[in-house]
């Protein structure tokens, strides 16, 4: 009885607060037709309501003067003012036009807050959904190939796992986030860019360089926001892919989403899950695999709700369910094959957000929580020769468990100052604690990573605008990493000068710094040489810092119906102390290698970035880098070989195209290409395997060149398209064509495109 008392009481203050208060209705509409569901609201505010499929709103109002905004996805947005006294009934109508969204799109990593991109004095490049599916992404590494300055690597011929490069730093300078929230664990990163499913995917923000240093240890190489689906209007989509690689193995994918707001737009959620299975690929015939067999389950749920006019909160929640093996294809457990790795992962993760405005809407309070936990069951193995070993092999194969735990919590001011030193500026400040817990134990090996790090930074920063066209954003952040006995400065500058409309020359300089640590890579075992290749930390391994410069020029030129522009940045990051292996030599177990500090190394170069756009016609998007990237003083990789200078597995050139062609809405072809230049790497002898001594190697450049169309009909009585899709992957075949061979093989001898030529076939059916 007392819930009904409540509910009638709080129902009977919503009615009475709305009696006594003005009504504001209308349609949206462009060109006299009505725009479904878009977002009507008082600028400054969180006043307002989603229009209806009929384009029709209505919300209400105190008395005063407000600004009324009108906005939905693919048009211009319009504002208009009205004055309002008590209990009016106010019409208001919306005429929006359709826009080019590349000048109006909105960021949020370069500077913590929202912003234009081309009034970030950072740049923050964007890949988003629509760009993920004609590009036929299936996971987070497939789409981050498309980026500027971004390259993904393959790294392991047995269990293929991935990492990024971001200006030639490896994964471990790179930080990834979902949602903004550092709840990418080293461990996770081992296998995660592959984990996440392209449809739990809203869009990707990337901002290249040590000016993403805000966001604390590790984003010296730059950081990756991986941003979820957001809910915005009532949708369904449901997909299914199958791909043929080379005619030897399959892969086929589901995915679905299903996004349901409500009628007041104040509560919404979107729903993805996906399930990926795919047979294990051999290359070269000799019954051990090159691309692992892999199947996957994947589910999760993004929602917000808005408890006032106010506020806003923001969860996610998503699961994570992987099992890969790879190595010799046999139908046994896998400590019965000649040589295999096999993973079991569960993760579990999700963010929690709350913000509110207050003091007239200059001051905002978001308050936030994210944690991750990974759960691996894992075994690496190969059978000796000798039989001798082999009993001693099979009284305890090399299993192994892995478990590991994340939190960030943290909370971030932000307020608006309107009159500043002759122009406005807004201050933002935060706190934010990370913890992660890494145990990864396989007692066969005597190996044990049993790592906590704890982090606590604080940050202060000052976007200021100077005048109309300059901006000036200084800040700090100062960390106290638990594995580093001082408290670490980080402070950043940054520059924006907009000429005109069409100009923006940015500069840009931060400090950075990575832990002690063990990184993704270092929790990885390969196979080298007969036996397995470790990785561990020197004892009085200390941190590691850059410097780093940017500076850059961005020209977008738009017309009624062209758009075109081009980006040039240039980019210098030092390290010092940089980290690099030292082999120790080979023990019962095969090759040992130690992360020790060398004397510093310097990553420099110039990335190239090229758009056109003709009426969504044809789309145009190409980047491209030219770099270096060396030790300042040679570094021993093996004791059998030279030491050098350059960085192994890092091309000094590689890029990527995309162009779409769209005739109408229901017809689309995409061509991409991705190229990767020559780099040197390290090959390492094994009996039986085809390569006899350990030497290094230059890698042949590669150009893969991939296709889709897709066709949709609409089936307009039941408001839902089928979209028929296909194409080829890799045209061309550009692919490895020297791996090992055998269970003595080097795993780590794999480079170029991560799978060779695949055909693949979807259906699509969608909401429209």
């Amino acid at each position: 009885m007392k819930f009904f008392q409540c509910f009638f009481l709080f129902s009977a203050t919503i009615v009475s607060a709305q009696v006594n208060k003005s009504t504001i209705s209308g349609t949206v509409t462009t060109q006299g037709n009505p725009i479904p569901f878009a977002q009507v609201f008082v600028k400054g505010a969180m006043q307002g309501a989603s229009a209806d499929e009929d384009g029709k709103y209505q919300f209400y109002l105190d008395e005063g003067t407000f600004t009324i905004v009108a906005q939905s996805q693919g048009y211009t947005s319009e504002s208009k003012t009205i004055t309002i006294e008590n209990k009016q009934f106010v019409s208001l109508n919306f005429e929006l036009s359709e826009r080019n969204e590349e000048l109006d799109q909105v960021v949020v990593t370069g500077t913590r807050t929202a912003k234009r991109r081309v009034d970030s004095p950072v740049i923050v490049n964007l890949i988003n959904s629509e760009t993920l599916e004609k590009v036929v992404a299936t996971d987070l590494a497939n789409g981050l190939r498309f980026q500027p300055g971004l390259r993904v690597e393959t790294d392991c011929q047995t269990c293929n796992y991935t990492q990024i490069r971001m200006n030639g730093l490896q994964g471990g300078y790179s930080q990834i986030l979902i949602n903004g929230r550092s709840i990418f664990s080293p461990l996770t990163g081992l296998y995660g860019l592959e984990q996440i499913p392209v449809n739990m995917i809203e869009r990707i923000e990337v901002v290249r360089g040590g000016v993403s240093a805000l966001y604390g240890s590790s984003a010296i190489g730059g950081t990756v926001n991986v941003i979820t689906k957001i809910p915005k209007q009532n949708n369904y989509s449901l997909s299914n892919t199958y791909e043929s690689i080379d005619g030897k193995a399959y892969q086929n994918v589901i995915n679905g989403n299903a996004t349901v707001v409500n009628k007041d737009y104040n509560a919404g959620a979107n729903f993805f899950v996906s399930n990926r299975n795919r047979t294990a690929y051999d290359a070269n015939d000799d019954n051990f695999s090159e691309l692992p067999e892999l199947k996957s389950n994947s589910f999760g749920v993004n929602a917000f709700y808005l408890p006032s006019e106010n506020s806003k909160l923001e969860m996610s929640i998503s699961s994570l369910n992987e099992y890969r093996y790879g190595g010799e294809m046999v139908d046994k457990p896998a400590y019965l094959a000649n040589q295999s790795e096999e993973r079991t992962h569960n993760v579990l993760m999700g963010s929690l957000d709350y913000q509110i405005n207050f003091n007239e809407d200059k001051s905002s309070l978001i308050v936030y929580y994210g944690a991750q936990k990974t759960d691996r069951d894992h075994y690496t193995g190969i059978i000796p020769d000798d039989q001798a070993e082999q009993q001693a092999f099979f009284a305890a194969p090399p299993y192994g468990v892995s478990e590991v735990t994340t939190y960030q919590g943290g909370a971030q001011y932000n307020h608006k100052i309107n009159s500043f030193l002759g122009g406005k500026t807004v201050l933002t400040g935060g706190l934010e604690y990370v913890y992660d817990d890494v145990f990864d134990q396989i007692e066969t090996y005597n190996y044990l990573t049993d790592q906590t790090t704890k982090n606590l930074g604080a940050f202060v920063q000052n976007d200021w605008d100077i005048f109309k066209n300059i901006n000036f954003l200084s800040g700090f952040r100062i960390d106290k990493h638990n594995l580093v006995d001082h408290a670490i400065f980080s402070p950043r500058l940054s520059l924006l000068y907009k000429l005109k409309e069409t100009t923006q020359f940015r500069l840009g300089w931060g400090t950075g710094f990575r832990g002690p640590q063990a990184f993704d890579t270092d929790l990885h075992i390969a196979f080298a040489g007969g036996g397995v290749s470790r990785i561990s930390l020197a004892e009085d391994l200390f941190e590691e810092k850059s410097n780093s410069f940017t500076a850059s020029v961005n020209y977008d030129k738009a017309t009624e119906h062209f758009i075109a522009g081009f980006t040039v940045e240039g980019f210098y990051t030092h390290l010092k102390d940089a980290f690099y292996l030292f082999p120790l030599g080979e023990d019962d177990y095969g090759e040992r290698f130690e992360k020790r500090n060398g004397n510093g190394a310097t990553v420099k170069g110039i990335t190239l970035e090229a758009r056109a756009n003709y009426d969504y016609l044809l789309e145009l998007d190409a980047g491209f880098t030219i770099q270096s990237s060396l030790f300042n003083e040679a570094v021993l990789n093996i004791d059998s070989l030279p030491a050098k200078r350059e960085f192994l597995r890092t091309p000094n050139n590689y890029g990527y195209a995309t162009l779409t062609y769209t005739p109408t809405k229901k017809l689309s072809a995409t061509a991409n290409l991705v190229y990767t230049g020559t780099m040197d790497i390290l090959h390492l002898a094994g009996p039986n395997t085809g390569q006899a001594i350990n030497e290094y190697y230059a890698t042949p450049s590669f150009t893969e060149l991939s296709l889709r169309m897709g066709y949709t009909i609409n089936l307009s009585k039941i408001n839902t398209g089928l979209e028929l899709y296909g194409g080829v992957k890799n045209i061309t075949n550009s692919y490895q064509n020297d791996f090992d061979f055998g269970k003595n093989r080097d795993s780590n001898y794999v480079y170029g495109p991560g799978a060779p030529r695949t055909v693949f076939a979807g259906l699509k059916i969608k909401s429209i």
